[in-house]
């Protein structure tokens, strides 16, 4: 089993400067990359493959390469709004390791020329929050933080932030206008981040995870890095397996790993006995999938041939109890709730396709507002502001798409008194 992010997760204390310099060479990376130029540290973490590991996967040497030119000062933030229904991954990297996400955030700051970093914590992390403060005083007083970091002349100082809860804030234009102090909502793009993020300057958004596997490529090389998963999904990723499991937790696969394997071997198989009848391969804001396509390899481009994405890494497990319009239903009031508002297409469209599918549950529903429910969606993807109402009209296509049976069996039965049930 290949791990980098978990290797040794679970040592006692681990949380603790000096059992994470002890049991993983904790900060050595740094006296690494000092020897290097900033230019050097981009350049060997884009011939890793790093991609970003919080949905969108886009290579991340190349993104800090899009910095405007010569503009400062220049901020990163880190992402830790963790809120995508299903993904529980940077929540146990923060409570367990958070030395590695503070190696991590150092690296990319010098890499990036960067001298402020914020940690922006989604706000139900309340309990995690001590955890990352006590993790930063013992940084800064071993000279890891602040001024003249281990004498290379580069400064830094990270700040944590705590969100309000707030579903829109992992978007990272959202994120940055919450840092900022006002409401969360996101900003039309471009420009982007790279050129004209928080106050008004250039800005490096990364995931969790993406930084914490920082620390393994500037240690042990590129080709290290590179050595695993597949040709183009590089390195290993953390899942978070929930649902109709036997053993529901966080896995760290190689890219590439088929995902059968990922329910059958690493998270026990179906439970009681059950078959296996739907899964979400990356959280709720991507397209089902069937069981028989559950062969798939994980990793973003055999997930994306198959329909689907690999987004934030959550496999969410269906069995063949399930009504998946039942859990279509859960997912659009999650959206609807979530939704800012600052759109028509989302604002409307998320409570209209929650209106139908509750009518479709509870037995009041007409063959017509499937389609209508196509047609809803179809006026959603890609037409709403920010990527919010592509993830809110995913679950809905795609049930409707590998399981119409459901629907029709719901639609069929008017004269039934009982609502189907969750399981």
């Amino acid at each position: 089993m290949t791990e980098i992010l978990f290797k040794d997760i679970n040592t006692p204390n681990l949380a603790s400067i000096d059992v994470y310099e002890k049991t993983l060479d904790g900060y050595k990376a740094l006296k690494k990359a000092f020897a290097m130029e900033p230019d050097e540290v981009v350049e060997m973490v884009k011939a890793s493959g790093l991609r970003g590991r919080g949905g969108a996967g886009f290579p991340t040497g190349l993104k800090w390469s899009f910095l405007a030119k010569d503009v400062f000062p220049r901020y990163l933030a880190c992402n830790a709004d963790e809120s995508e229904p299903g993904t529980c991954k940077d929540r146990e990297l923060i409570m367990k390791n958070p030395h590695l996400l503070i190696e991590g955030m150092i690296l990319c700051s010098y890499a990036c020329r960067i001298e402020t970093g914020y940690n922006y914590m989604r706000g139900e992390f309340w309990e995690y929050e001590p955890v990352m403060e006590k993790a930063m005083e013992e940084a800064y007083a071993k000279g890891y933080l602040g001024k003249n970091i281990l004498g290379s002349g580069f400064n830094l100082d990270i700040h944590t932030h705590m969100g309000a809860g707030a579903y829109i804030c992992g978007e990272e234009s959202a994120l940055l206008t919450s840092l900022e102090g006002y409401r969360g909502e996101p900003r039309l793009k471009p420009p982007f981040p790279a050129v004209e993020g928080l106050y008004g300057k250039p800005t490096i958004v990364n995931n969790v995870e993406t930084l914490c596997a920082l620390p393994y490529i500037v240690r042990n090389g590129a080709e290290a890095y590179a050595a695993i998963g597949t040709e183009k999904s590089k390195g290993t990723k953390l899942v978070s397996v929930s649902g109709h499991v036997n053993k529901p937790g966080n896995y760290e696969i190689p890219l590439g790993t088929p995902t059968i394997d990922l329910i059958e071997k690493y998270a026990g198989g179906i439970r009681n006995g059950n078959k296996l009848k739907a899964f979400i391969p990356g959280g709720s804001s991507v397209p089902m999938l069937p069981a028989s396509q559950a062969d798939v390899p994980y990793d973003y481009e055999s997930l994306q041939a198959a329909g689907t994405m690999l987004g934030s890494g959550a496999l969410i497990v269906m069995d063949d109890t399930t009504n998946v319009v039942v859990e279509a239903l859960v997912l659009t009031h999650f959206y609807m709730h979530e939704s800012c508002g600052k759109c028509t297409p989302c604002r409307e469209g998320t409570r209209w396709m929650y209106q139908i599918l509750s009518d479709i549950i509870t037995r009041k529903g007409k063959p017509e507002q499937v389609e209508l429910l196509n047609d809803i969606c179809d006026n959603m993807a890609f037409k709403c502001f920010c990527p919010l109402g592509d993830a809110a009209v995913a679950p809905i296509v795609s049930s409707i798409q590998y399981f119409p049976e459901d629907y029709e069996d719901l639609i069929a039965s008017l004269k039934s008194e009982q609502p189907v049930g969750t399981h």
